[in-house]
């Protein structure tokens, strides 16, 4: 079957075997997350940079960010297949260069180039499934997904703690097998998406609206910069004022960019009009700051809080990811018997809320078992937020713009998200040495805190600046003067979780806007021939 003999609905085999393909390229990704949030503390702490590691993460969400708008817009004219390939191959040259950084920045510079691969992942995978299946039905297929999802969520963690823990394998750091196993894998998803994916594609063509996707980038990248260097700055300094300014000129060229481009705009203006897509997409973006901001710092709060390894620390996620597969196949499955959609993004990011204030509650003498239920609260509430605002979005618009659609909501998101990392980062820093200290004065005058001193234990002052840069000595003090620093840090990261919180409200407030929405009954692909044809 060729790319272009299909002309009609495809079988459930026929998808089954597409979604091969398409799951292979969508787990390289997946796994890449799970691996690296598990282990960054480690590779932060090996080259000195725990306080900037925020370089690292938003480097990687500011051009995955920026190019998925693009990619959606190149697979609706060209077809989604060899674009699928290229974004697979970037992705695995990014991840062999990670392997070769010396210092932060310079791994974030990788994590960058890597960025620009993964953009079209998870973006094209989104579009792919809208193309073949409908709305309605697509729900039945969710579960292939999250368990694909939940396996890299459980892989991910035991593989990435397994080459943080180790000091050298066949000569090489640890940590850095963490972006090298990428290669193999990803190497494997190319052969299974050639040999498996073989979609109809209806040609077009339209104009690529390069103008506007380098006004995003002016837009886009000052803005960002500051978000993660603003306390460092200062929010009023002169080059934050600068960001600003080159912020919003961004923001005015692109949005002449779009106008002037009309149905050839990389997101097109008239998308906002249609109110079940506009109300989602700014939930998406909350959602993902709140999403991306809060889960982040989950593997942190264990391993520096609760002394857990970095495999522990992915495992200890299991509780979230649980909540996640049980809420996502559970929506789908009722989405697709019903057809009803409306109440589950608001009921999901209700219940979103309730999770991270529950985490905000979270101490450094807090049960594991409290955690984990915190955990399994946010998991619920993401799964039946995600998914049930994507089917939303892509039902919202004509057929043929269904790759536009599925971008523009990933990109709204991963939006959301960037600036949530970069914020939240920024919070925990900037509040971490105050915390740490006011501890430190009260444990000093504690009993222990004496009775250690009295037995020879020597406390360094200068310990507090370094926490910034290199957390793995607090694992080495008495714990008696470790207590103060774990107490620290779980102050900061409840501040984070409770301002996470507070955005999953407006997120709500925002749903509760959404009008009665019907889920198509045809593919996309299916539903943009028929529309070709009568034309």
């Amino acid at each position: 079957m060729s790319e272009n003999s299909h002309s009609g609905e495809y079988t459930h085999r026929q998808i089954l075997t597409i979604l091969s393909g398409l799951m292979m390229g969508m787990f390289l990704g997946a796994l890449d997350q799970t691996i690296v949030s598990t282990s960054i503390r480690t590779i932060a702490d090996d080259l000195g940079g725990l306080s900037v590691q925020a370089w690292v993460t938003t480097a990687y969400l500011i051009t995955s960010t920026i190019t998925t708008p693009i990619y959606g817009k190149l697979g609706d004219n060209y077809g989604r297949k060899k674009l699928f390939m290229f974004a697979i191959t970037v992705f695995i040259i990014g991840s062999a260069l990670c392997s070769f950084a010396t210092s932060m920045y310079q791994l974030a510079a990788f994590r960058a180039f890597q960025g620009l691969g993964a953009g079209g992942l998870f973006t094209l995978v989104l579009a792919i499934i809208g193309d073949i299946v409908s709305p309605r039905e697509r729900a039945r297929y969710t579960g292939y997904f999250m368990a694909m999802f939940g396996t890299s969520s459980v892989l991910g963690p035991l593989i990435g703690g397994f080459f943080a823990g180790q000091a050298v394998i066949l000569g090489i750091d640890g940590w850095r097998w963490v972006f090298l196993v990428n290669v193999p894998i990803g190497i494997a998803a190319l052969a299974v998406v050639y040999r498996t994916l073989h979609i109809h594609h209806t040609p077009r063509h339209i104009r690529i609206d390069w103008w506007g996707a380098i006004s995003l980038v002016v837009c886009l990248v000052p803005l960002l910069t500051v978000a993660e260097q603003g306390r460092q700055w200062g929010w009023d300094s002169p080059r934050s004022l600068a960001c600003y300014v080159i912020g919003a000129i961004g923001l005015v060229a692109f949005l002449l960019a779009e106008r002037a481009m009309g149905a050839a705009a990389l997101i097109p203006l008239r998308i906002f009009r249609l109110r079940p897509a506009a109300v989602t997409i700014a939930a998406s973006v909350l959602v993902g700051v709140a999403m991306f901001g809060g889960i982040m710092l989950i593997p942190q709060y264990m391993q520096i809080v609760h002394g857990a390894s970095p495999t522990e620390a992915g495992l200890l996620m299991l509780p979230m990811v649980v909540g996640m597969m049980v809420g996502s196949i559970g929506s789908g499955q009722v989405i697709s018997r019903t057809g009803h959609i409306r109440w589950f993004p608001i009921v999901g990011s209700a219940v979103m809320v309730v999770g991270l204030l529950l985490l905000s509650r979270c101490g450094a003498d807090t049960p594991m078992i409290w955690v984990s239920l915190s955990m399994l609260v946010l998991g619920l509430g993401l799964g039946n937020c995600l998914q049930p605002i994507l089917l939303i979005v892509q039902s919202s618009v004509p057929p043929t713009e269904i790759g536009v659609a599925t971008s523009s909501a990933t990109f709204f998101r991963q939006i959301g998200g960037t600036l949530g990392v970069a914020v939240f980062l920024s919070v925990l820093f900037s509040t971490l040495g105050g915390n740490v200290q006011d501890e430190l004065v009260t444990a000093s005058q504690t009993p222990e805190w004496q009775q250690a001193v009295a037995e020879g234990h020597v406390f360094d002052p200068s310990t507090i600046a370094q926490v910034q840069d290199d957390s793995s000595f607090i694992e080495e003090l008495p714990p008696v003067f470790a207590h103060p620093f774990q107490v620290g840090f779980a102050e900061s990261m409840d501040l984070v979780f409770l301002i996470a919180a507070g955005v999953g409200v407006i997120a709500f407030l925002i749903l509760l806007l959404l009008p009665p929405v019907e889920l198509r009954a045809t593919s996309a692909s299916v539903a943009a021939r028929a529309e070709a044809d009568a034309s």
